[in-house]
């Protein structure tokens, strides 16, 4: 563990904690670093180095799947994508990017950004720095006495924590809102925790283990945990271990918290190209163009699904009866063996093993959840799999 003391790392490295600030960053020292990053500091706007800056027509690439899944087209729309990657082995084989989006812009993942930060840990774990069945409170003892006190680092990455949160995204009064506006995606209320980490230390709960409850909260605990081992921002602990090895065309973004802690639960934002690396290191066996990510064993877990018995959630077993979830990673168990990051608003990192080819699409539904448009989409994700057989 590290041998950092504080409760968690300064905002920025080399500065004392919550410096620089809106008052000071045009001020030595703090302009050293803040002239270098201004875009952690302020909202930026992008001068695009293409004219016009996102085309005007949909980009379609579609001719190696179009024939074999019936109104491709009229689907995509239908379940309002801003693009779709299908990546089989090493080569892209099909690509689609709506009207106004571009091959090489970013887009938010949500929860698919879930999937990423276990991928983060799956890697410390492979180093030895972190033992998944240990105690939370070992690694971050400020959570005493919150949910968190108890259970171990494990039943965070399966979700298997019995916790009071409510993860209703448009009830003004539910957990999930008020993380929302300790991490800064909200306007703040009197009494709101002031950062992620106080807001993490709130948490209640009975805290039995055992019964999966999805919950955004058990991500950033794990974020949390990566940058107590690594005494690093979540952010650069990401980039070392994760983007830095997959050869990525881009770099990604993640919006952080008024200490700059990364949300590490929904807000990475990517290219689709580079998202569907991601879901080759789980199909690779961990591996990555710039060498080991996570251990063999790690990404073999991944695939092989986790515990049945602890998924208890009807919105998942109701289409895949023998569903689990694991890792951050939810696991159909369907005969394809297809493994999936979600996040709402209709966000998908699929992987096919049997094709070899991982699936991307990013979307943005009317609302966070949709009955029917999900129905819609792991159908979709499916027809196009099987395409590939």
């Amino acid at each position: 563990m590290s041998t950092d003391t504080g409760p968690h790392p300064a905002r920025y490295p080399g500065a004392p904690a919550g410096q620089p600030t809106l008052e000071t960053w045009q001020e030595a020292p703090h302009n050293r670093w803040a002239f270098a990053n201004l875009a952690e500091m302020l909202p930026v706007a992008t001068v695009s180095r293409r004219w016009p800056a996102t085309p005007a027509e949909a980009t379609v690439c579609l001719d190696a799947i179009a024939r074999r899944v019936d109104a491709l087209e009229d689907r995509l729309e239908r379940t309002h994508t801003d693009a779709l990657l299908v990546l089989r082995g090493a080569e892209v084989a099909a690509e689609y990017y709506r009207p106004g989006f571009a091959p090489d812009q970013r887009h938010l993942l949500m929860s698919v950004s879930k999937s990423l930060c276990s991928t983060v840990v799956g890697a410390l774990v492979g180093a030895g720095r972190i033992d998944p069945s240990a105690a939370i409170t070992e690694y971050v003892p400020e959570l005493t006495g919150s949910v968190y006190d108890g259970p171990t680092v494990q039943h965070a990455l399966d979700m298997e924590i019995a916790i009071d949160y409510s993860e209703d995204y448009v009830d003004p009064e539910s957990e999930v809102q008020t993380h929302d506006r300790a991490a800064g995606w909200r306007p703040a209320k009197p009494g709101d925790p002031a950062d992620d980490y106080a807001f993490l230390a709130t948490l209640r709960g009975n805290g039995s283990v055992g019964e999966f409850q999805y919950c955004s909260a058990n991500t950033d605990v794990l974020a949390w945990i990566v940058e107590r081992v690594t005494g690093s921002r979540y952010a650069e602990a990401l980039s070392e271990h994760l983007w830095s090895k997959i050869d990525a065309d881009r770099d990604a973004t993640i919006t952080v918290d008024s200490t700059g802690f990364g949300f590490a639960n929904a807000a990475i934002s990517c290219t689709a190209r580079d998202l569907a690396r991601v879901g080759r290191v789980i199909l690779d066996g961990g591996m990555a163009p710039g060498g080991r990510v996570v251990p063999e064993e790690w990404a073999r877990s991944v695939l092989a699904g986790g515990s049945t018995e602890a998924m208890t959630y009807a919105g998942f077993t109701g289409e895949f009866p023998n569903g689990s979830y694991t890792r951050q990673w939810w696991c159909t168990g369907n005969e394809r063996g297809n493994v999936s990051g979600i996040g709402i608003h209709g966000q998908n990192l699929w992987i096919d093993p049997p094709t070899d080819s991982v699936i991307v699409k990013l979307s943005s539904w009317p609302e966070p959840l949709s009955d029917e448009l999900d129905a819609l989409q792991n159908a979709l994700l499916l027809d196009i799999s099987r395409a590939l057989d």
